[in-house]
């Protein structure tokens, strides 16, 4: 079945041509204008996908991603066309899976698109089979439904984040550097940088550490990276 992207620009001729390229490798495109008729398609349809510009009218970029994380965890990579680095992390912040920069090649974008796809895919559990998890004092990993549950309730993963704490789980007491963990979690032909680690195990410990700044699960090796407890 084919994989299904949203892309997001204002700029027509950018969407035409990821959309023509994309489709050359048999997957469905939707393309979308502005932040208003993004936020709806994502309402309306199921992507597995979504590249998003940053600077979009009627509504930015970061504010689509921000609202979309309120209802859904699907794949984000944010296009910006600035090169500051705090607009780039800005993105991963707000719930964003990866980013961009304008201008890129293409088949960059296209190796980080697949590389998260084949990251993302979510396990179908099978009708009346034991659910298969991980579990670690009150923290509890489903593999079969790719949620995790702090003490019974539910926390909000992005695939990335969900990947991260799968490996780390799966592994305790292991320490990864970041540049292993880029190369495990977002594959060895991701071209990005090892700050993007960081983002996301900082808004990782947010989300499953009562005290962030004093984990119990995700600690730092310093000086060399990260492990879970």
């Amino acid at each position: 079945m084919a994989y299904h992207v949203l892309v997001v620009d204002d700029e027509k001729l950018i969407v035409k041509g990821i959309k023509f390229s994309l489709e050359q490798d048999g997957m469905e495109v939707t393309p979308a204008y502005d932040g208003e008729e993004a936020l709806q398609l994502i309402k309306d349809s199921s992507f597995d996908l979504i590249v998003l510009d940053v600077m979009l009218p009627k509504m930015d970029g970061l504010q689509v991603c921000q609202q979309v994380r309120e209802f859904s965890q699907v794949p984000i990579i944010m296009v910006t066309a600035k090169g500051e680095d705090m607009d780039k992390i800005m993105g991963l912040e707000y719930g964003a899976d990866d980013y961009i920069t304008k201008p890129f090649n293409i088949l960059e974008l296209k190796a980080r698109i697949k590389a998260i796809l084949r990251r993302s895919v979510k396990k179908v559990p099978v009708d009346g089979a034991s659910k298969n998890v991980l579990k670690a004092r009150e923290l509890e990993l489903s593999y079969d439904s790719r949620r995790v549950f702090i003490q019974e309730k539910e926390v909000n993963l992005t695939a990335k984040e969900f990947d991260l704490l799968e490996l780390l789980m799966e592994n305790p007491g292991k320490v990864y550097s970041r540049e292993k963990l880029l190369d495990t979690v977002w594959g060895y032909d991701y071209p990005g940088d090892v700050r993007t680690v960081d983002v996301h195990v900082r808004r990782l410990r947010e989300k499953i550490e009562a005290n962030p700044s004093e984990p119990k699960y995700i600690f730092t090796k310093w000086g060399v990276g990260y492990y879970f407890n």
